[in-house]
């Protein structure tokens, strides 16, 4: 395993060198949504009875900001390694395809769930936590972080430029994380639109990562499981085949 684990420091190093950009910048990012939104909806809005709608924000800002930054980490670092030509010494080294793809998810978990401890610990004390984590907000948030890691993965490998990766963060990834509830609950939506969110995987993330802090859904939290579940075993299966067939790596 010592191939194993100097790719994932490698990695890891990778992301925390430039933490003022990779960790520091996201939580600002976050930090900024909270405050305009709690500003103009803070007494307008309420969506669980008894709750604040700022303190109902947070744990949707904390998995955005996990989904977002664990797809951003595997797929630059991959893009970056195909254009300047050094992923070459990584497919050449004694790895297997399966330790590649660990060592690239797992630093790309750490970093999204690094930058989502860093906004919940920051919003929480500028506004006050929510209720204390619990096993479910644990699970989801591992389960979102290695999903969009392993996404991040398979952009990086079927891009071969920058906008085209790009593309993917555009219109893919950043549509469905804020059409996924962050910002609301599904049930004030319209029929159609409820039907519509029901069928984003990033609904089920956020909505049983919420669940774990509220003890609320808009869906039972074991039907997100599920789905969760059964979209990283699909979307796992998917990466490893491009690894090990060498699409757009070796050739």
């Amino acid at each position: 395993m010592t191939g194993f684990y100097t790719l994932l420091y490698k990695e890891l190093m990778r992301f925390w060198k430039v933490s003022f950009q990779t960790i520091l910048a996201p939580v600002l990012s976050s930090l900024l949504y909270l405050l305009i939104f709690s500003h103009v909806l803070a007494d307008r809005v309420e969506v669980y009875e008894g709750v604040a709608y700022t303190v109902f924000l947070i744990p949707g800002l904390v998995m955005m900001a996990v989904l977002q930054n664990a797809f951003a980490n595997s797929s630059s670092s991959l893009i970056q390694s195909k254009i300047t030509g050094n992923l070459v010494f990584i497919l050449l080294a004694p790895l297997s395809y399966l330790e590649i793809f660990l060592a690239y998810v797992g630093a790309s978990m750490l970093r999204g769930l690094v930058v989502g401890l860093g906004v919940y610990g920051v919003a929480t004390w500028f506004y006050g936590a929510p209720p204390d984590l619990s096993v479910w907000a644990i699970l989801f948030a591992l389960l979102g972080s290695a999903l969009l890691s392993v996404i991040g993965v398979i952009a990086g490998i079927v891009s071969d430029k920058f906008d085209q990766l790009a593309a993917f963060q555009n219109f893919l990834i950043l549509p469905l994380t804020f059409l996924s509830g962050v910002f609301y609950s599904v049930h004030s939506l319209p029929p159609v639109w409820q039907f519509l969110s029901h069928l984003n995987p990033f609904f089920y993330m956020i909505d049983g990562f919420r669940y774990g802090f509220f003890g609320v859904s808009d869906i039972s939290p074991y039907i997100s499981l599920i789905v969760m579940a059964a979209s990283l075993a699909a979307i796992s299966g998917w990466a490893l085949w491009l690894l090990k067939s060498g699409y757009k790596l070796r050739h």
